[in-house]
C-alpha cells in the first residue's frame, strides 16, 4: 500500500505532465500556470483537473486539506505567486483552451467548468485573455 508521500509525489507527477502538455501549446505571454511541489496544492489542483466544475470556496478547500482559509490563502500566494481565485481560473483557462482546440463547444466548455451561463464564461475567457474563445483560438490555426 502507498504511503501519503509516494501518493502525493504521484499527484504532483500526473499534473506536472498535463498541464506541461496544455502548456508547451499555449503562448507564454498568455497564459501562467506556476507548477508545485506542494502536497496539498496538488491535492486541490488534481480534484480540480478530475472535476473543474467544483465551484468550492477556498474556505471549503481549506477544510478538504486541512488547513486555515488564511493558511492556505498564504500557501498558494508563496507557492504560486497568485491569489487562490486567480490560480484556478489559470488552470481552468488551460483546460477550457484544450477542450476548446479539441473541438468542443463554448457551451459545453462554460458547462463542464461549472459556469452558470455561456455570456458569463465568456466575460471571464475576455478579462482574462482580452479576447473571446474563437478569437483567441483563431491566432493558432496555421
Amino acid at each position: 500500500m502507498a504511503d501519503q508521500s509516494e501518493v502525493a509525489a504521484a499527484y504532483g507527477e500526473t499534473m506536472t505532465t498535463l498541464l506541461l502538455s496544455a502548456l508547451s501549446r499555449m503562448p507564454v505571454e498568455d497564459l501562467h500556470l506556476p507548477l508545485t511541489s506542494e502536497a496539498r496544492l496538488n491535492r486541490i489542483a488534481s480534484a480540480l483537473v478530475e472535476d473543474p466544475s467544483d465551484r468550492s470556496t477556498m474556505a471549503q478547500w481549506a477544510r478538504r486539506v486541512a488547513m486555515s482559509e488564511n493558511s492556505l490563502a498564504r500557501l498558494v500566494q508563496q507557492e504560486t505567486g497568485l491569489t487562490f481565485g486567480r490560480w484556478r481560473q489559470q488552470l481552468q483557462l488551460i483546460i477550457a483552451i484544450r477542450c476548446l482546440a479539441a473541438g468542443v463547444t463554448v457551451q459545453q466548455v462554460s458547462g463542464d467548468l461549472g459556469y452558470e451561463s455561456v455570456s458569463a464564461f465568456i466575460t471571464m475567457f475576455k478579462k482574462a485573455l482580452g479576447t473571446s474563445p474563437a478569437q483567441y483560438l483563431r491566432k493558432f490555426e496555421r
